[in-house]
């Protein structure tokens, strides 16, 4: 019997499990809708969000919509991939007016920070030939703050990004269109140029520790109060005052602005304490804003037990899975490599996280290697591929590492999480690590493997967001062999099969569905040739290449 308190919601969830003396089974989550099973995708709504596919655009690397707020920083310490670009946020809305993000697929769209950040030339890349003294060869560039991950400022825009009147415009527009719009948000550190540092220096952690050395870089050992750099203190969250004003500054974004979540930097290296004074006063707001919606997803590299640490009624969410991500990663871009550990990873993931989590499943993100130049070899694990990306220019090298992407992206979107598209990542843009990632985003003269690419991503994205068992479906490993995958998704009827064949040859198969579900109706999303009777399906699937048979 359902509540009369979800009768009464336009959105409340059943979520049942079972057990014995031993071991508990995987969750079944059922979307209830004033009393009533959601039965089909067309009753959810952007704030359902199980049916989130995101996007991840830099800012200023995007799309340079107005051309009066470009301000490149001038200094000649700067190569220019490491300055602003020009990508600002009218740049963003005219996208989403021209229908770009629709066409992909795409309903959330997480912006880089957009706060005001620091004015010259900051950090140093400095090649290892440098050392040599060897002047033909050494490459060196200091950064401007074009990335937004270096505040000046905690509750005004960037004027090299716009206004706040462009800000709402954004967020307006996207809502019209059915979209949320998630804010990269800076919790951990704060520029030596911000006011409130000059004026409270004690509120952050000191730079040098009682052995003299500077507490820089400490990710593990000093994980909660290392300095990313020199320049950028620490704020010690173990001082209730600066809890207070940091979790304040932070709804002041969700206060002013109707942003849809925050995708949280650095979660590991900031205390527990400001994560839950910051989702209590979210609660709070959402408790007399019941119409809005606010998803926190953080960013922690780790182990699951660190990572799911963070994910609570108290706290985040969800996070970014990039243990899935490596173990992706390596069995797509890697011909030798079978499908064991993703398979793995994937189960320890709905161990950990729950089997409907919203856990961001990433294509690639700012801070690797583009997924493709590993995937066709421009770009080699074994090498530096900062150094890479510094000193040689990285072009895709040929069409098996558009293959491999679009597996990767198949698999992505048809597993449980909330897919993350990192822009370029929908054409295969190519690249070694920062800054040889954040090149400029086009939208023209793509050629055919980028265009196909493009295409396959789309018509995933629509299924995953038409088809509701690839949301809130069960998952159900049914082979694994050694170049090929198979699983199902299964919700009240909804039957999506997913095979991902990166053997080089054609993959036949015969599989029998688990009891309950059934093969009825089925159709090809790619017309792979295909069998089926009540529970059993024969299948051929192409090399290189994967199918989704679904009703």
């Amino acid at each position: 019997h359902v509540p009369q308190a979800a009768v009464e919601k336009t959105r409340s969830h059943i979520r049942v499990f079972a057990a014995d003396k031993s071991q508990r089974s995987n969750d079944v989550l059922i979307p209830i809708s004033n009393g009533e099973i959601v039965l089909t995708a067309s009753q959810l709504s952007r704030s359902d969000m199980q049916s989130s596919i995101m996007y991840f655009m830099m800012v200023d690397r995007f799309v340079d919509g107005n051309p009066e707020n470009n301000r490149p920083t001038n200094d000649k310490d700067i190569l220019p991939i490491a300055n602003n670009l020009g990508g600002d946020i009218s740049g963003i809305t005219q996208k989403i007016e021209d229908g770009y993000f629709q066409n992909l697929g795409i309903n959330t769209i997480w912006i880089s920070p957009i706060t005001t950040n620091a004015e010259g030339a900051w950090g140093l890349w400095k090649d290892k030939t440098c050392a040599e003294k060897n002047t033909k060869t050494c490459v060196e560039s200091k950064f401007s703050a074009y990335h937004g991950y270096w505040p000046t400022g905690l509750r005004s825009v960037d004027n090299r990004f716009g206004t706040k009147d462009e800000l709402k415009e954004l967020i307006e527009t996207a809502h019209d269109n059915n979209m949320n719009v998630i804010l990269d948000y800076v919790a951990h550190h704060v520029h030596q140029d911000h006011p409130l540092y000059k004026q409270k220096p004690d509120w952050t952690t000191p730079l040098y520790l009682p052995d003299g050395t500077m507490n820089t870089e400490k990710w593990d050992e000093h994980r909660l109060t290392t300095w990313f750099d020199t320049f950028l203190p620490t704020w010690d969250y173990s001082n209730p005052k600066v809890v207070s004003a940091l979790s304040d500054t932070a709804m002041f974004w969700v206060e002013n602005y109707e942003f849809d979540g925050f995708r949280h930097d650095a979660t590991k290296h900031i205390s527990e304490d400001f994560w839950r004074a910051l989702t209590k006063k979210v609660k709070a707001y959402k408790a007399k804003n019941p119409e809005r919606n606010i998803y926190q997803v953080g960013e922690t590299y780790g182990s699951p037990e660190l990572i799911s640490s963070y994910i609570s009624s108290g706290q985040m969410d969800a996070q970014f899975d990039f243990n899935l991500y490596d173990a992706a990663v390596d069995v797509f871009a890697k011909d030798e490599a079978n499908f064991d550990n993703l398979v793995r990873v994937l189960k320890e993931s709905m161990h950990y996280y729950g089997s409907h989590h919203t856990m961001g499943n990433i294509t690639g993100n700012q801070d690797r290697a583009r997924f493709i130049s590993y995937a066709d070899g421009s770009v080699l694990f074994s090498e530096d591929a900062k150094h890479a990306g510094w000193t040689r220019k990285i072009e895709n090298k040929n069409e098996s590492g558009f293959k491999k992407l679009a597996l990767l992206q198949a698999f992505l979107l048809t597993t449980p999480g909330i897919p993350c598209i990192y822009y370029g990542d929908e054409i295969g843009m190519p690249g070694g690590n920062d800054p040889d990632n954040r090149h400029m985003m086009y939208f023209e003269n793509w050629n055919d493997n980028q265009q196909n690419v493009f295409d396959q991503v789309s018509k995933l994205a629509k299924l995953r967001r038409e088809n509701i068992a690839l949301t809130y479906g069960d998952l159900f490993i049914l082979k694994n062999d050694a170049k090929a995958l198979v699983y199902v998704r299964s919700y009240f009827g909804k039957t999506a099969v997913v095979v991902i064949n990166k053997g080089n040859k054609n993959y036949d198969a015969t599989i029998t569905l688990p009891d309950g579900i059934s093969s009825d109706y089925l159709k090809a999303l790619r017309n792979s040739t295909f069998d089926n009777d009540k529970q059993v399906i024969s299948f051929s699937v192409a090399p290189n290449s994967y199918e989704v048979f679904f009703n």
